[in-house]
C-alpha cells in the first residue's frame, strides 16, 4: 500500500464551499472538473467529495462551524490561491467567467513564461488560469522581472 491513494498528489487542496453542489457545478462548468466521490448527509449536504480537474483532485466539503471549516464568504475572503494549468487558458477563462467566476485580472502574457489571468469563483475561492507559453532560464526570469520591477516602480 503506497502512504499516497492512486491518483493523489503529496498536496490535494481542500475547499470549503457554502453551496457544495453549486460548487460541483460550478467547476464541472467553468474547469471541466468530474465528480469522483460523493459523502453526504440524510438532507443531502455534502460532507465530503473529491472531484477531478485536469491530472489532479480536489476535495470539498460544506461549511461546517462546529468543525472550524469555513468558506471564504463566511470569514471575509481567502488568503489562498489555485493555480490551474490548462491547455488553452483564454478559452478557459472565458468559459469560467459565463459559469459565474468574476475576473480579477484579465488574461495576459506574464514575463516568467505564463500567459495567465486571476479570477474568483463564486464561492470566494482564488484561482489563477495559466498556459505556460515560454521556457526560460532562471537568468532569464531573473532579468525580465527587473524589468518588470523597472517598469512598474518597483511595486
Amino acid at each position: 500500500v503506497s502512504f499516497i491513494p492512486e491518483g493523489y498528489h503529496s498536496i490535494t487542496p481542500y475547499l470549503i464551499v457554502n453551496d457544495a453542489l453549486k460548487a460541483l457545478a460550478f467547476y464541472r462548468d467553468a474547469f471541466g472538473a468530474t465528480e469522483v466521490l460523493r459523502l453526504a448527509d440524510p438532507q443531502g449536504k455534502i460532507m465530503h467529495c473529491e472531484f477531478q480537474v485536469g491530472n489532479s483532485k480536489i476535495m470539498m466539503a460544506e461549511g461546517c462551524e462546529e468543525m472550524g471549516a469555513l468558506d471564504p464568504h463566511t470569514i471575509g475572503g481567502s488568503p489562498v490561491s489555485l493555480c490551474l494549468y490548462v491547455e488553452k487558458v483564454d478559452e478557459i477563462f472565458q468559459q469560467a467567467l459565463a459559469a459565474g467566476a468574476t475576473e480579477k485580472r484579465g488574461v495576459q502574457d506574464q514575463f516568467y513564461g505564463d500567459r495567465s489571468g486571476t479570477l474568483e469563483d463564486p464561492f470566494g475561492h482564488t484561482w489563477t488560469v495559466a498556459t505556460h507559453i515560454e521556457d526560460l532560464t532562471q537568468e532569464q526570469v531573473d532579468q525580465r522581472f527587473a524589468e518588470w520591477m523597472q517598469q512598474h516602480g518597483g511595486q
